[in-house]
C-alpha cells in the first residue's frame, strides 16, 4: 500500500481529516492564515487569547489583542466559516510576561515581552490547549518558516520576506513545539498576505500591524513598572565611566543602554548611556566608543541546531548572531564557559543590552537556519574602559579566531 503523501502542511492525511488550530490575534496575518488553511480544507479552528483587561487598549492604535481585535478575529471566524473560541489568559499572562517584564526593568535589564508571550503564553499553554482539542498541529501567523530535516525533525528559518521575518521573537521555540507548530506565511510577503485578504474579503486586509507592547495601551511602560515596582522609579546618580557623578536621574526604568537622547545633562561631547546599575541605581554614561562590547555573557540558552549543544560545542561553534531585532546578524563564536555560555563577537557590538536575546543563525542572510540564542546576562569589552580614557580593566583571554 502507498503511503499517504503529506499535505501542504507536512503532515499526513487529506486536509478534511486534518485538525488545525489558529492562533487568532485579530491582525491581518493571523486571520490570512485561517482563511488559507480553511480554503484548502483543513478542520480549522480558531482560538483568541484575551492577555491584560483591554478597556482602556480599545482604541489604542498599534496595539494588538485589545477588545478590538478580539472582536475583528470573531469576525473574521464568522467570515470563513470556523468555530472560534476566546480564552480568558490574564493570569497566565500577568504572572508570565507581564511582572517578569517589571522584574526585568527593575534590574536594569531592557526586556522584550514578545519573547517570554511566545514561549510561555502560544507555545506552551496553547499549544497543549490545541493538543487537547486533537488538534494535528498549531498555526500561527508569525513570518518564519520551518523545513523538514532528514531525521524527520524540523528547523525554523528565517522568512522570505527579511523585512517582516519574527525568528529573534521566536528563538525560544523547543524542538518539541517546532514539531507541532506551522508557519503557513513563512514563505509570503506582507503585500502577498494583504493580497490574499483582499481575495478573501476580510474586512482587516488594510488594518494597521501592532507596533506596541501590547499590554502598555497608554504607550508608557513606566506606568507598570512604578505600580509593580515601585523602587524602580527611584531617583539617583547619573556618573560617568570612572565614576563622578555628573546628573541625577528619576529611574533607571527611564534608560537603557545605548540611548543617548533624554539624558538630562550637557556636555560637550555626545554621551551614551553604557550601563544600568541597579544596587546603586546609577546609570553610567560615556562616549560612544565606551558602547563596543566583544563578549556576552548569556542565560536560559535555547539549542535547536543539530545534535545537543554540550556535545557539539568543543572548542566553539562559528555562527551569526543578532543581538536586537532591528540589526543584522554579524559572525561571532558561541563557546562553553564555567557557568554557561558566552559569546564572542568578531567586530564588536554597540549598545549590547542585558534582558535583550542573542539569537544564533548559520548564515548572515537569507532564509538563514535559527540555530537558537539566549538572554543576555552581561556584556563585556576587552578594551572599553581603555578606549574611553579611564582605568583600564582586567584583560580578557584574547579572542579565538577560528
Amino acid at each position: 500500500m502507498t503511503p499517504a503523501m503529506p499535505n501542504s502542511l507536512d503532515l499526513e492525511g487529506r486536509p478534511q481529516d486534518t485538525r488545525i488550530v489558529v492562533a487568532m490575534s485579530g491582525g491581518v496575518d493571523s486571520s490570512v492564515t485561517a482563511a488559507l488553511l480553511k480554503s484548502e480544507g483543513y478542520d480549522v479552528v480558531g482560538i483568541t487569547l484575551q492577555l491584560y483587561d483591554h478597556g482602556a487598549a480599545t482604541h489604542r492604535k498599534g496595539a494588538c489583542c485589545a477588545g478590538r481585535d478580539i472582536h475583528d478575529a470573531r469576525n473574521v471566524a464568522e467570515r470563513i466559516g470556523i468555530p472560534h473560541y476566546v480564552l480568558d489568559y490574564e493570569s497566565r499572562f500577568r504572572e508570565s510576561v507581564i511582572d517578569n517584564f517589571a522584574d526585568s526593568y527593575a534590574l536594569g535589564e531592557t526586556p522584550v515581552p514578545c519573547i517570554e508571550c511566545n514561549r510561555s503564553i502560544k507555545f506552551r499553554d496553547l499549544l497543549a490547549t490545541a493538543r487537547e482539542l486533537g488538534a494535528h498541529a498549531l498555526a500561527t501567523g508569525h513570518y518564519v518558516a520551518s523545513r523538514r530535516l532528514a531525521d524527520g525533525s524540523r528547523a525554523m528559518v528565517c522568512a522570505a520576506d527579511s523585512d517582516r521575518d519574527q525568528s529573534y521573537f521566536l528563538f525560544a521555540t523547543t524542538r518539541e513545539q517546532l514539531d507541532y507548530l506551522r508557519f503557513p506565511l513563512g514563505d509570503m510577503s506582507k503585500p502577498e498576505v494583504r493580497e490574499l485578504a483582499r481575495r478573501f474579503e476580510l474586512e482587516i486586509a488594510d488594518k494597521q500591524d501592532s507596533q506596541d507592547i501590547c499590554f502598555v495601551p497608554t504607550g508608557r511602560y513606566t506606568d507598570i513598572i512604578g505600580r509593580l515596582k515601585p523602587g524602580a522609579i527611584e531617583p539617583g546618580d547619573i556618573v560617568d565611566l570612572g565614576g563622578n557623578v555628573i546628573g541625577r536621574h528619576q529611574g533607571i526604568v527611564h534608560f537603557t543602554v545605548g540611548q543617548r537622547k533624554g539624558l538630562g545633562i550637557a556636555s560637550s561631547a555626545p554621551l551614551y548611556v553604557v550601563k544600568l546599575d541597579a544596587l546603586s541605581r546609577r546609570v553610567v554614561v560615556g562616549p560612544r566608543e565606551a558602547l563596543r562590547m566583544d563578549r556576552i555573557r548569556l542565560r536560559d540558552v535555547n539549542w535547536i541546531g543539530d545534535g545537543p549543544l554540550d556535545r557539539v560545542i568543543g572548542d566553539g561553534i562559528e555562527m551569526f548572531v543578532r543581538v536586537r531585532s532591528t540589526r543584522p546578524p554579524q559572525p561571532a563564536w558561541l563557546r562553553a564557559v564555567d557557568d554557561g555560555y558566552e559569546v564572542e563577537l568578531v567586530a564588536g557590538e554597540e549598545g549590547v543590552s542585558p534582558g535583550q536575546a542573542c539569537v544564533f543563525y548559520d548564515a548572515a542572510a537569507g532564509q538563514a537556519r535559527v540555530l537558537g540564542g539566549g538572554f543576555i546576562k552581561s556584556a563585556t569589552a576587552r578594551n572599553a574602559v581603555a578606549r574611553a580614557g579611564a582605568q583600564e580593566t582586567a584583560p580578557l583571554a584574547e579572542a579565538m579566531r577560528g
